[in-house]
């Protein structure tokens, strides 16, 4: 595959350790296994050997997207690109949820709800308390945002309105200049952008998935519409 004329990757973070312990991680800042490092070297190599390169890449403040980048970057021979961090690139803020893995949910608020609120685009979960301390008020990442803007919960909608406003005043100036760009952010919020460069429904948009370590190509049009897109095969060369 030979990387078309105008285009953007996307790319979700590696394996994180809560994933081991199936955890709902949401804005919680938890870092990469040595398998979530592995996947962005892997797909950083295939990356640079389809005809890649970046001028800048965009992610989340959290350090599994930093990680992500970073280690792809250095996998491609390309440590130097600029790395611009923003919140409106965090996961989707799971509330109440964050930190509990799916049977502690199950139990405490029922399958049929909980599914609802993790699969669906309007409803959010429970808030976090004001003074919950997995609220992000109390993270020094946030420190100087106004914590009225710091969400204690969001549904999918939610977070794709927050992140949205980051691709049409940053990122498509950006395209729009020729940059070529790598965003890596987290598997809601990228599920929001897909939903939005293709027009999908919300009920459309319940059956993405968005898998971990594989780009996934979009190719623009000069006014920068989505023309299409691919994922871009990686080998299975990460430990198990």
């Amino acid at each position: 595959m030979n990387a078309p004329a105008q285009w953007v990757v996307l790319f979700r973070h590696g394996h994180s350790e809560w994933n081991l312990s199936d955890r709902f991680t949401g804005w919680t800042d938890i870092p990469l296994t040595e398998t979530g490092l592995a996947e962005a070297a892997a797909a950083g190599r295939r990356l640079a050997q389809a005809g890649y390169a970046f001028d800048e890449v965009h992610g989340s403040v959290l350090q599994r997207s930093r990680q992500t980048a970073e280690t792809l970057l250095s996998a491609m021979g390309s440590p130097g690109v600029p790395l611009f961090t923003t919140w409106r690139l965090n996961e989707r803020h799971y509330g109440a949820l964050q930190g509990l893995n799916k049977k502690e949910i199950f139990a405490t608020w029922g399958e049929a709800a909980s599914r609802r609120w993790w699969r669906g685009y309007v409803e959010p979960p429970p808030s976090l308390d004001r003074n919950d301390p997995r609220h992000p008020r109390f993270d020094p990442l946030y420190d100087g945002m106004n914590p009225d803007d710091l969400p204690a919960s969001e549904s999918l909608r939610d977070c794709q309105q927050r992140m949205l406003p980051y691709w049409n005043d940053v990122l498509v100036p950006r395209l729009r200049a020729g940059r070529q760009l790598l965003v890596v952010s987290h598997g809601n919020t990228l599920r929001g952008l897909v939903m939005y460069l293709d027009g999908l429904s919300a009920e459309a948009m319940e059956r993405v998935e968005i898998p971990s370590g594989v780009p996934l190509i979009y190719r623009l049009t000069p006014d920068l519409r989505a023309a299409g897109h691919a994922w871009l095969d990686v080998p299975a060369s990460v430990p198990t």
